[in-house]
């Protein structure tokens, strides 16, 4: 933007002298910038504008979907199911004991040579 003032500056002469011209040239190269900007800038607004059309529905689909759930039976049967098999639960509290017998529980020495 300094550059611009500067640039300006050094030639208001030249602006004073010709502003008819000065304003034309404004015009087109303005105008022509605005145009072809917005050509290029045209498909990116469309395609934001498509991704908050396809928000808006995802949205209000999930809505529908959650008014929907409590209405649906549940496909897991309750009756039967346990996340624990029988053989591996502990019988009043107790561990089964899984010793060997004949050997301690401490690890084994090692014999020196």
């Amino acid at each position: 933007m300094h550059d611009l003032i500067t640039f300006f500056q050094t030639n208001a002469t030249l602006v004073i002298a010709n502003p008819i011209a000065f304003m034309t040239f404004a015009v087109l190269f303005g105008g022509g910038g605005f145009i072809v900007g917005r050509y290029f800038l045209t498909e990116r607004i469309a395609n934001l504008e498509s991704r908050i059309a396809r928000r808006d529905d995802e949205i209000e689909a999930l809505k529908i979907g959650r008014k929907r759930k409590p209405e649906e039976p549940s496909l897991i049967p309750i009756k039967g199911t346990s996340a624990i098999e029988n053989d591996a639960t502990p019988l009043l509290g107790q561990w089964p004991d899984r010793r060997r017998p004949g050997t301690l529980s401490a690890p084994p020495r090692q014999r020196r040579s």
